[in-house]
């Protein structure tokens, strides 16, 4: 598409264009192939380029949209806990919680060590880790229970026991409150969240964008209920030789979650 082709949108005309394209029912997915197809042509119809929304304060304001029965993980931000001077992961979790990584003594070294874990608020994983909310404290804390690690990982846990103990983190990491409010308040930008229905016939794909809504300022109580009911994950992704980084991770559905205002058009 060439520039000068472009359109340019205040919010206003943007939600008007929105409602034209929802009303169009059934579109053909322009982009078949394309993981991101439901969001490209969605761009295409609005005429806009990939991941830019030309309208005044476009900094303030992103375009997000999601195929309506996904459920899959969607990165919110990459943050990691505290106490940071300690450096958590590669000086503790790892040396001190890590297991064999599955290419020890073949693409690493034989003493490579693994520590992903995707943890989350409604219960413990096989390894006994689960993300806690502590609101009297202002902080999200990571537990460890021995008690709770699947009977398959006992070599594990008994390597735990002479490395460390099996009692509870000690200290455990965190996140606080207003750490995250400000980490968050950053990458979740105000934005236009549309969903669409999908269908496939004669082998063609077609989108439906159905829902529309406005989701602008971010809910510090959102994402702590979003953790507590098991829709945002903590993602730990670490083996010796690097870490991937610690992730907040949110199921893509439950966007609206993490705003105080939502408008639906």
């Amino acid at each position: 598409m060439k520039d000068d082709a472009l359109k340019v949108y205040t919010k206003e005309s943007l939600i008007e264009e929105l409602r034209k394209i929802r009303d169009m029912g059934w579109i053909p997915n322009a982009r078949p192939g394309n993981v991101g197809g439901v969001g490209n042509t969605l761009e295409d119809l609005l005429g806009i380029e990939e991941n830019n929304l030309p309208m005044p304060n476009a900094a303030e304001w992103e375009l997000k949209c999601q195929r309506a029965n996904t459920i899959a993980l969607m990165t919110l931000f990459h943050m990691e806990p505290s106490p940071r001077a300690l450096r958590f992961v590669p000086r503790m979790f790892l040396p001190l919680y890590g297991w064999a990584h599955q290419e020890a003594g073949s693409k690493y070294g034989a003493e490579e060590l693994s520590f992903r874990q995707t943890i989350t608020g409604v219960q413990r994983s096989d390894r006994g880790f689960m993300v806690v909310v502590d609101r009297s404290q202002q902080k999200v804390l990571i537990s460890f229970d021995a008690t709770a690690v699947d009977p398959r990982h006992k070599e594990w846990l008994d390597s735990i026991a002479e490395r460390v103990g099996l009692g509870e983190l000690d200290p455990q990491p965190y996140w606080g409150f207003e750490d995250l409010r400000n980490k968050a308040g950053t990458k979740l930008l105000n934005c236009f969240y549309v969903r669409a229905e999908t269908k496939s016939e004669g082998g063609q794909e077609f989108f439906h964008y159905s829902t529309i809504m406005i989701l602008q300022g971010f809910s510090l109580d959102g994402l702590l209920s979003g953790i507590e009911h098991g829709h945002v994950y903590i993602d730990f992704d670490a083996r010796t030789g690097h870490n991937h980084g610690t992730k907040f991770r949110l199921r893509q559905n439950q966007l609206p979650l993490l705003y105080s205002q939502r408008i639906e058009i």
